[in-house]
């Protein structure tokens, strides 16, 4: 993970401690009605953009510091919040488990030692680690080795017990099911990249000579390449995984080097792939078969590895908006409260603590937006990102928010491109959220008096162009508001590049790298 600038981390810490501040703070007195009327005047005339004609608009704004309502259009309508609903799994999952919180993997044994050879089989068990990459299974496996095993005369018991058996949501489309982003849930896993993409496996493609090359990372034999793609002029390569299986069928043409983030179809299987050819790399033989199952009573331990703290874990997760941490946090929400490693467990604990927190309009069916039946109002946005603010823990939640203009990749995260050179930039803080026909920001922006204002603005059912940058406008001109002034200056924009993401943030669409 990259670090930043000591000069960035102490401005960043200093707008942080100001945003912990209780919010019943005292503002300073202002006659209202001339900033907070131009504000909606300028806020309608934002949102009067024809591509929202058809399209459904609710926006909240509110004052931190007074709790005053600066703005409001269908506060209350149930909306599509798409990734906005990783605020709330987020914020449960802290409030659940700690910022402190760390998943475990283990290797255990059962029967007994005999010299080099354990005459019973080696468990892996997980605990839905997405930060797990192929070399701390490769780790795990120098340790069996180290602790003197040579030979296992049983079998490779992969222990993915702690979640259930459900792999994909409800409510997930079909034709993501192959997608990184819709990845299934395990509670064993491997990331490919230190993004912690869990459960997806990175597919290149390169000409070579008159070829083209195919290689993955990290590097396996579990998926089944076909390779029908040629070298061309251009490159212009689809690489899919075939649904419901392991073949990975790469077509067209190949000029320049390109890769594909690719989801596995069952990552507990994968994990145990890539830990038996560790195993063996470091001479430890394991005669029996692979299986699944859970580890008996009296296991030992003979390895271990942690993850990084939740609060380390925030970063990754709300930066660049990963679905899989998001599911996996809610599983083990359910877990610690209920002892279910389910989803249905989980969304209990998150729409529990959303209403313990004063929340009273909000669906949850997943616990990262990928479901179109996740249903928030504005306004309950908002009042969880008020409530938040008195949680001891809110500062480094706060911190790994996406901010806005920010070109550092895991502190700008979702909002690197957006609102540079602005008011907003470095001062939005706010979660991004995109589906098609979908897009949302919430958060917090610290407006030209200092005064702190929490924000949730929602756009649904549009049909055509991404009205990203009506969002955009409407989080700068909250950056220049101001009681004092009737009028604030236009709102200026500096351009924004989507890409070829679209209307998809760029978490969505890997190769991309926006």
């Amino acid at each position: 993970m990259r670090r930043t600038s000591a000069s960035l981390v102490a401005g960043a810490l200093v707008a942080a401690l100001a945003w912990a501040s209780s919010p019943s703070s005292p503002a300073v007195a202002h006659d209202p009605a001339t900033g907070v009327a131009d504000l909606t005047q300028d806020i309608n005339q934002i949102l009067s953009d024809s591509r929202l004609t058809i399209a459904r608009a609710g926006v909240v704004v509110k004052s931190a510091a007074t709790g005053e309502e600066l703005y409001a259009t269908d506060a209350g309508k149930l909306l599509t919040p798409a990734s906005n609903t990783k605020l709330f799994t987020s914020a449960a999952a802290v409030d659940t488990l700690g910022l402190d919180y760390r998943f475990p993997t283990t290797v255990l044994g059962t029967g007994r030692r005999i010299g080099s050879a354990l005459t019973g089989d080696l468990v892996l068990r997980g605990t839905g680690d997405p930060t797990m990459l192929a070399e701390d299974y490769d780790a795990l496996a120098a340790k069996v080795a180290g602790a003197g095993v040579k030979v296992v005369t049983g079998r490779l018991v992969a222990d993915d017990t702690w979640f259930d058996s459900q792999r994909l949501g409800n409510d997930w489309a079909w034709d993501d099911e192959t997608a990184y982003y819709a990845a299934p849930i395990s509670a064993l896993t491997a990331s490919p990249d230190r993004d912690y993409d869990a459960g997806s496996v990175i597919v290149a493609v390169e000409a070579d000579g008159g070829k083209v090359k195919v290689s993955t990372t990290p590097e396996t034999d579990y998926l089944k390449i076909v390779n029908k793609a040629t070298v061309g002029s251009e490159t212009d390569v689809l690489i899919e995984r075939q649904h419901s299986s392991r073949t990975v069928v790469i077509t067209g043409t190949v000029k320049d080097p390109y890769q594909e983030w690719v989801a596995v179809d069952d990552p507990t299987a994968y994990v145990s792939s890539l830990f038996r050819r560790a195993l063996s790399r470091h001479g430890v033989k394991v005669l029996g078969r692979t299986v699944t199952g859970a580890a008996p009573e009296g296991a030992k331990e003979l390895a271990r590895h942690e993850s990084m703290t939740l609060g380390e874990l925030l970063v990754p997760f709300l930066k660049l908006s990963n679905n899989i941490h998001a599911e996996i946090l809610t599983k083990a929400m359910g877990r610690k409260v209920a002892d279910q490693g389910t989803w249905s467990a989980g969304l209990k604990v998150s729409t529990d603590f959303a209403k313990a927190n004063g929340v009273q309009v909000i669906n949850m069916r997943d616990g990262s937006g990928l479901s179109r039946r996740d249903g928030f109002s504005p306004a309950s946005i908002v009042q969880l990102l008020t409530a938040v603010r008195a949680k001891p823990w809110f500062t480094t939640w706060y911190e790994a928010l996406p901010i806005a203009g920010n070109a550092e990749r895991f502190v700008g995260g979702t909002l690197r491109s957006r609102m540079r050179d602005t008011p907003a930039a470095n001062n939005v803080h706010a979660k991004t959220g995109s589906l098609t026909g979908v897009t949302a920001l919430s958060g917090y922006v610290t407006s030209a008096d200092g005064e702190p204002l929490i924000f949730s603005i929602m756009l649904n059912q549009y049909l055509s162009g991404s009205p990203k940058d009506i969002e955009d406008k409407i989080a700068v001109r909250l950056a220049q508001f101001s009681r004092d002034n009737a009028t604030a200056e236009a709102v200026q924009l500096r351009a924004t590049d989507q890409g070829a993401a679209g209307d998809l943030e760029c978490s969505w669409l890997k190769p991309v790298q926006c």
